[in-house]
């Protein structure tokens, strides 16, 4: 048997644990602020000329926020719920 590196697709490696919480953060500004803001501008504005530049900037801005914001989510969280140490 072979021991080769877990990968995503293809020949790409998977990264190291450590790198979890800026994969979470990107994936969950991407999906949470990302559809809330596109949704919001479609209603606001419609499709204008240079609509996806600007969604882009607004999502842009959304993942340094949800890295900033997220350790205190955690904390918060667990406040409320009682979390395995």
């Amino acid at each position: 048997m072979s021991n080769t590196p877990p990968t995503i697709i293809g020949n790409i490696p998977k990264l190291p644990a450590k790198f979890a919480a800026w994969i979470m953060s990107l994936f969950l500004s991407c999906l949470m602020s990302g559809m809330v803001s596109l949704i919001n501008m479609l209603v606001n504005v419609g499709l204008i000329n240079g609509f996806w530049v600007k969604w882009m900037v607004s999502w842009a801005v959304a993942y340094p926020v949800v890295l900033i914001v997220l350790p205190l989510v955690r904390r918060l969280t667990a406040v409320f719920v009682d979390m395995p140490k």
